[in-house]
C-alpha cells in the first residue's frame, strides 16, 4: 500500500541556509503536562535525524530556529510519558518555512487544526484531499484483520483484497495528479509527483514535471526531480533495461545481461521489507509456473552489508530458487540507483531482447500478463 508523503524526509536535497528565514511552530495539544513532550524532527539528505524537544506545559509547545530559503519537511511526535522521541506514540507532518505555524488538537495529533505560511496551507489541503485515500487503506486493513482464518485463506477473498488495494492506488494516483495539475507553483507538488512516480510511467510523469513553475523547479528538490526524470526515460516502457552488474550471494559478479534470451522479472526487494516479503508467495507461484518458458526472476536485494545473513535466510525461507543479487548498499544500491528506486517492492518485465514491457507486476497482475505471454498453465 502507498503512503502518503511517501520516502518525503528522504527525498529533498540539501538547503542553504539564510539569516532571515525564522520559523515558530507553537501551540497545543490537549491539557498535557510533565513528563509529557513534543519532539520535533527533521533531516538533510543522507544526514541523521535532528530532534528538539519540548515539555508540554498545559498542552503549550514552542519551537524556534532556522530554515532554508525552501521548506523542510518535518514531524511532531508526542511521547505522554515524556523520554525519548523513540517511545512517540503519535507523529504529524508539518513544513519547517519561515513565519509563524499554529499547531492545535484537542486530542490526537492527526486531528490538529495547522495553520501557517504557504506551504503548509497547502500541505494541509494536499492531507484533506487524500484522507479519503487513508481512511480506504484503514478500512481495508480493519476488513483483512477481522476476517477468520478460513476466509484469509480463500483465493476470492485474497482476490479482492488485492483488487481493492489496486483501486485505493489509483485513486490516490489519480488525486496526487489533480494537485499537482491545480498546484503548479506549490512545494507540495514535488513530494505529489514523487509518490505518483511510484507507479506511473515517464510518459506520464514528465508532463507534470513540465507543468511546475519555473520558481518550483529552481528548487533543490525541484532539480534533483529534473535530474531523475532522466533515470525514469532510461528506464520507462519500451526502453532497454540498463545493465546491471553486482554480486550473487557466493560474492561473484553476475550480470542482467547474461540473462538475455528469456524474459525476466527483475524484482527490487529486501528481506528487511515486509511487503515485499508478502508479495513473494505471488513471485514463487508465478515463477514455478512459467519457468519453463523462458521465464525467470532476478532478485536485487537492498539488504545492507551487515546484514548478508539476513537476506540469504530471507532466500531460503521464502523459496526464492532464483538468481539473486545485491552490493549490500542498502538504499545506495548500484541498481536501485540505476533504475531510480525509491521505495520497494518494485519490479520491471523485460523481454528476451531485454526491452522492458511492463512494471510493478503484483499477484494477479503478474500471473495475468505471463499468462498473455505464455498462455495459461
Amino acid at each position: 500500500m502507498k503512503k502518503i508523503l511517501l520516502l518525503a524526509l528522504a527525498a529533498l536535497p540539501a538547503i542553504t541556509f539564510a539569516q532571515d528565514t525564522q520559523y515558530t511552530i507553537q501551540g497545543k495539544i490537549g491539557t498535557f503536562n510533565a513528563p509529557a513532550k513534543v519532539y520535533l524532527e527533521y533531516r538533510f539528505p543522507k544526514g541523521k535525524p535532528i530532534y528538539d524537544s519540548c515539555m508540554l506545559v498545559n498542552g503549550k509547545f514552542k519551537f524556534t530556529g532556522s530554515v532554508g530559503a525552501a521548506p523542510l519537511p518535518a514531524y511532531l511526535l508526542l511521547n505522554t510519558k515524556g523520554p525519548g522521541n523513540g517511545n512517540s506514540t503519535e507523529d504529524r507532518a508539518i513544513y519547517l518555512e519561515p513565519g509563524v505555524i499554529n499547531f492545535n488538537t484537542a486530542d490526537k495529533l492527526e486531528n490538529a487544526k495547522v495553520e501557517g505560511p504557504k506551504t503548509n496551507q497547502e500541505n494541509e489541503r494536499y492531507m484533506l484531499a487524500q484522507k479519503v485515500v487513508n481512511d480506504a487503506y484503514t478500512a481495508l486493513e480493519e476488513k483483512q484483520k477481522a476476517a477468520t482464518d478460513e476466509q484469509k485463506a480463500s483465493p476470492e477473498f485474497i482476490k479482492k483484497g488485492k483488487a481493492d488495494e489496486k483501486a485505493i492506488d489509483q485513486m490516490s494516483a489519480a488525486i496526487d495528479k489533480k494537485f499537482i495539475l491545480e498546484n503548479p507553483d506549490s512545494y507540495i507538488s514535488l513530494n505529489a509527483i514523487e509518490s505518483y512516480a511510484y507507479s506511473a510511467d515517464y510518459v506520464d510523469i514528465k508532463p507534470l514535471y513540465d507543468a511546475l513553475t519555473p520558481a518550483i523547479k529552481s528548487t533543490e528538490a525541484g532539480k534533483a526531480f529534473g535530474e531523475r526524470i532522466l533515470k525514469l526515460k532510461a528506464i520507462a516502457l519500451g526502453a532497454i533495461a540498463p545493465e546491471i552488474a553486482e554480486p550473487d550471494t557466493s560474492g561473484k559478479m553476475f550480470n542482467l545481461s547474461s540473462l538475455r534470451g528469456q524474459y525476466v522479472l527483475i524484482d527490487f526487494w529486501a528481506s528487511w521489507c515486509g511487503p515485499c516479503r508478502r508479495e513473494n508467495p505471488n513471485v514463487v507461484k508465478a515463477y514455478n509456473h512459467y519457468k519453463n518458458n523462458k521465464f525467470t526472476v532476478l532478485g536485487v536485494s537492498l539488504d545492507k552489508s551487515t546484514a548478508k545473513d539476513k537476506w540469504l535466510a530471507a532466500i531460503r525461507k521464502d523459496g526464492l530458487t532464483w538468481n539473486h543479487i545485491s552490493d549490500l548498499k542498502f538504499w545506495d544500491s548500484e541498481a536501485a540507483t540505476l533504475y531510480a528506486i525509491r521505495a520497494i517492492p518494485q519490479n520491471f518485465l523485460i523481454d528476451p531482447n531485454g526491452k522492458i514491457i511492463a512494471k510493478n507486476l503484483r499477484g494477479d497482475d503478474l500471473e495475468d500478463k505471463l499468462a498473455e505471454l505464455f498462455g495459461k498453465i
